[in-house]
């Protein structure tokens, strides 16, 4: 859902196995693919990590989509081959949520300029 400033906000949660965690951030640590999101139009883009109540660990993501077409561009970005190689290395140290087999997309209930 874009809002009024013709931004899309992106929120998103996983799980990720607790002896992965140091290796996660490494991979974090360097240049990664933080190019390849700027050309498709992801900009703000933050990962945050926290160790819930249930003993688990979970990723927070936000990023902010600037572009025209996020479908269009997405699409694209799933087929660039650094892309692809990034998440073989990423997915392995994440446990999706129950019924999700990456990311889950999470509700958006506030806004505030």
């Amino acid at each position: 859902m874009k809002n009024d400033l013709g931004i899309r906000r992106i929120g998103l949660v996983i799980g990720i196995k607790e002896d992965c965690i140091e290796a996660y951030r490494a991979l974090h640590d360097g240049p990664g693919v933080r190019d390849l999101l700027q050309s498709y139009n992801i900009r703000n883009f933050n990962i945050f990590l926290q160790k819930m109540p249930d003993g688990k660990f979970y990723e927070f993501a936000y990023h902010e989509y600037h572009g025209n077409d996020y479908e269009a561009d997405m699409a694209k970005l799933a087929k660039e081959p650094r892309n692809i190689a990034w998440l073989k290395q990423t997915d392995a140290t994440q446990m999706p949520l129950e019924n999700h087999k990456s990311w889950t997309v999470m509700e958006r209930i506030f806004f505030s300029p």
